[in-house]
């Protein structure tokens, strides 16, 4: 009989898992994935031209900003401070005129368009103009590691520029601006630093340094402007109308064009990208492979992998390699896919036994540190046994013999020495210590005896002795 208190579990029916039900379950699936990535809802899309169009001008205030901004931004490439980096990024204009040019042709806005253009250029000029005379001056012309860092783009700042470009818009379009989202994105694609490296590069005269942070400027500029492009498409932004339908239709055609050249340049410099970095990888794995078999490479650089000219330079010290074992490496190169690369490597001669003597003499070296060692540590141990049986010795030493014989000579004017020592005897089953205190008197002192007998009362009370013993010599 069944127990009030037992549940009875019941089996799922044949009707419950049917594909009616089925199908429910995938409805309410799409539906709550549908709510969750929706971007349509609160889309302010008025608002959001109008506050785009605010941002393009770079005049007045603005501009100033934009000086000052860049020239933080120098400071911080600099003295390599990625704080300071970020602060200039936060409060830096930048972002407006490239918002302008991707949302003008999302809406056939030509006129919007232009004037984004025109802005961006003047963008450029500035920040190139404010970078130049700050590195103008000899005193920051070092190449740090940041400066460094913006000299090349690769196939990551792509997507940077694309995520970044996406997040922003997004953020804008809403009736709510998220304006923690806005200063992240201007961080994170850092529009910035690679003009300060252009302007770097023009200042101490070096066009690779210039070209490469221009052209990392520019694949985030097209990359940001795309995204925006693609963000008012999907929203459904409303197109500027145009009484002339001629016109209109000319613009359209106009704007198609341009996103088409975009689109279809970003295409083309992603996939270059892509091709270089994947060449750089695949050269140090081949790299890495040839350390793994004892091949010792020296002045490693990133210049050494040349992706244009299809090269790798490798400089190489210790044991020489033959003819064969160059073959075999450069016939290695098809196995990695990098069939039309040229493997440049560099040797001098043999210096095999060389290595093995600097290997001597490195060991030699190792065991004279470990015999000075030892020998340190047998003074070290001489010194704390020096030091105990100092301490002892004070145990036993109360007297202030330099003080008391001052005291004496004042009080005893025919007294010629004194000596103090320290008198340790035994009975066998006890041990004691007395003072003893020797004295020698000149020869035309009288009453030497009772001198003795008073300065022996005075040694006892100045000491605090109860026995001492004086001895004349």
């Amino acid at each position: 009989m069944e127990s009030k208190f037992e549940k009875k579990i019941e089996q799922p029916s044949e009707e419950s898992i049917s594909p009616e039900n089925l199908g429910s379950i995938w409805g309410d699936f799409k539906q709550f994935l549908k709510k969750l990535l929706d971007i349509r809802n609160d889309t302010d899309k008025s608002g959001t031209i109008q506050d785009v169009k605010d941002s393009i001008s770079m005049q007045g205030h603005t501009a100033w900003i934009l000086v000052f901004s860049i020239l933080i931004a120098s400071i911080g490439l600099n003295v390599s401070s990625t704080a300071v980096v970020i602060g200039a990024m936060l409060i830096s204009p930048l972002m407006g005129p490239i918002l302008g040019v991707g949302m003008s042709i999302g809406i056939n806005d030509i006129d919007t368009l232009r004037r984004s253009l025109v802005n961006l250029g003047v963008m450029v000029g500035l920040s190139l103009l404010t970078s130049v005379a700050f590195f103008s001056i000899p005193l920051f012309q070092d190449l740090t590691p940041e400066l460094k860092a913006r000299t090349a783009p690769d196939v990551r700042d792509v997507f940077i520029a694309i995520a970044g470009g996406l997040a922003l818009i997004i953020a804008l379009s809403r009736r709510s601006k998220q304006t923690n989202t806005i200063a992240g994105v201007a961080i994170a694609t850092a529009l910035m630093p690679p003009l300060c490296t252009a302007g770097y590069g023009i200042a101490i005269g070096n066009l690779e340094y210039f070209f490469g942070a221009m052209f990392l400027f520019t694949i985030n500029t097209i990359f940001i402007a795309l995204a925006t492009f693609i963000i008012v498409k999907f929203l459904r932004f409303p197109m500027v109308k145009y009484i002339n339908s001629a016109k209109r239709k000319r613009i359209a055609q106009l704007a198609t064009f341009i996103s088409i050249l975009i689109f279809g340049y970003s295409i083309y410099t992603f996939y270059g990208l892509y091709k270089k970095d994947q060449f750089i990888d695949t050269a140090n794995a081949f790299i890495k492979e040839m350390k793994s078999n004892d091949i010792s490479i020296i002045d490693e650089e990133d210049e050494n992998i040349d992706y244009e000219n299809k090269s790798i330079k490798l400089i190489l010290y210790g044991k020489k390699l033959d003819e064969n074992e160059l073959n075999k490496w450069r016939s290695k190169l098809i196995a990695y896919g990098l069939t039309d690369t040229r493997l440049n490597i560099q040797q001098g001669s043999d210096d095999s036994d060389l290595r093995a003597e600097v290997q001597n003499l490195s060991d030699l070296y190792a065991r004279n540190q470990q015999i000075i060692s030892s020998r340190d540590e047998k003074i070290r141990q001489s010194e704390d046994k020096i030091k105990v049986l100092e301490a002892e010795l004070s145990k036993h030493y109360k007297v202030p013999f330099s003080q008391l014989s001052k005291e004496v000579k004042i009080n005893y004017e025919g007294l010629k020495t004194l000596k103090f020592s320290n008198l340790i005897s035994t009975n066998f089953e006890s041990t004691d210590t007395i003072s003893v205190f020797t004295t020698s008197w000149y020869d035309s002192i009288p009453n030497k005896d009772a001198k003795e007998i008073k300065l022996k009362e005075f040694l006892k009370t100045r000491l605090e002795l109860d026995t001492l013993k004086i001895i004349r010599e």
